[in-house]
């Protein structure tokens, strides 16, 4: 059993059919972190954190997300994979910004049901944060 197939999928932001794209699929042969490391091998990236001070996006290694930039001959693609204890979603998105909204929606829902440490402050709808919670976070390296 694979985590990673080849596959023709259909962008959830401009619903445009592509071809040949690393499609992250169920994964139940071990845990989490060794999900983490058999996707790595195909391009993706778990994004361990979310927002201007890096709250934590999922519970690992019950609950991750992932991502992947590609391109095909139209332009940048952006995937998106939630994994839940071995039960994977992957979508893809041609815009950025979609591709940025879909996973603070992720990161809200985990935030707002107590699955992740988030902020304090959260308002009723991922459509109501502020942008400092809808963007990746950065670290700024002090040297």
């Amino acid at each position: 059993m694979n985590a990673v197939t080849i596959r023709t999928v259909t962008t959830a932001d401009t619903s445009e059919t592509i071809h040949g794209l690393p499609v992250l699929v169920d994964y139940h042969m071990n845990d989490g972190c060794d999900w983490m490391d058999v996707i790595s091998e195909h391009g993706w990236s778990v994004i361990p954190s979310w927002g201007c001070d890096g709250w934590d996006l999922g519970q690992w290694p019950y609950v991750m997300v992932a991502g992947i930039r590609t391109a095909d001959e139209t332009g940048n693609l952006f995937g998106m994979a939630t994994y839940c204890e071995g039960d994977v979603r992957t979508t893809f998105y041609r815009t950025k910004a979609r591709f940025w909204e879909a996973i603070t929606e992720q990161a809200f829902f985990h935030w707002k049901n107590g699955q992740a440490q988030g902020p304090q402050d959260l308002p009723e709808a991922a459509a109501e944060l502020p942008g400092r919670y809808r963007t990746p976070c950065v670290i700024h390296d002090a040297a």
